[in-house]
């Protein structure tokens, strides 16, 4: 028996909270008719990506907390669908960094389902090169404590990457040790020439070498110099796509996976 995932692949815009929280509600209630368990979202959704310096604003990391809750009140009644968000999440009193006082905020992937926050994962790997400035703004899930986070859909147990964890080797390994039979990975990677074929080549490694199929959720769009191509997709564990979304254009994917087999969809 199959269930089926989806990827929302969509044009979140930096800021935009409660329109960002609308297009993860519709796209969870397209994904719950077509008969989906799971949808998957990019990086950073309820925000969008790089919302640099904004997180250092009570009113917006507020702004942030108000739109998971209504993710979370107006996808109460789809039962049985689990949704994963990424978001970012304030976890804590304020710390001193170089005689600076910063908060304690976490790059998060929260999992929810039937009117519920379950669990919620921190980003371990921070990029800190090129357009990425996240250790200026966020702890490491390593610097928390964290366990990898493992959960349940259908029988069938996921775990979850953010972006640059699937680039190295630790955190997937982790997450498969807990249990992971399939790996979810939340992204927001900046086109350049060929670094779509350049990503899709990396996770269908890892999935090669873990052992287990991965969906890869992108962003769509752009957000100043810095533009998100899509083409999000799923591979199987032996590293071949199965599913793959349109580059430049909002699209929600579902994937069929059958229980105990590869994932099928369409290229």
């Amino acid at each position: 028996m199959a269930f089926k995932i989806s990827i929302a692949q969509l044009n979140f815009v930096v800021g935009d909270m409660a329109g960002n929280a609308r297009r993860i509600v519709d796209a969870a209630r397209r994904a719950h008719a077509a008969g989906c368990r799971l949808l998957l979202t990019p990086e950073l959704a309820l925000c969008s990506y790089p919302p640099e310096d904004l997180l250092l604003r009570p009113s917006f990391m507020k702004a942030c907390d108000d739109a998971l809750k209504t993710v979370i009140e107006e996808t109460a009644g789809l039962q049985g669908l689990t949704l994963v968000v990424g978001h970012p999440s304030q976890v804590g009193a304020g710390l001193r960094t170089r005689s600076v006082s910063v908060a304690r905020k976490i790059n998060a992937a929260s999992v929810i389902r039937d009117g519920h926050l379950l669990e919620t994962y921190a980003k371990r790997e921070l990029p800190n090169y090129q357009v990425f400035d996240e250790r200026r703004y966020f702890l490491s899930g390593r610097d928390l404590g964290q366990q990898p986070l493992v959960f349940e859909v259908e029988g069938r147990r996921v775990g979850i990457l953010i972006c640059e964890d699937a680039w190295f080797d630790e955190p997937g390994r982790a997450a498969v040790a807990a249990g992971a039979e399939a790996l979810l990975v939340l992204n927001a990677s900046p086109f350049h020439l060929g670094k779509s074929s350049e990503r899709e080549a990396r996770m269908a490694e890892r999935a090669r070498l873990l052992g287990v199929p991965l969906a890869y959720a992108h962003l769509v769009g752009g957000q100043d110099e810095v533009v998100f191509d899509g083409a999000s997709f799923v591979v199987d564990a032996q590293g071949a796509a199965v599913a793959r979304a349109a580059s430049f254009e909002p699209a929600v994917l579902c994937v069929d996976w059958p229980r105990g087999a590869a994932p099928r969809g369409d290229l």
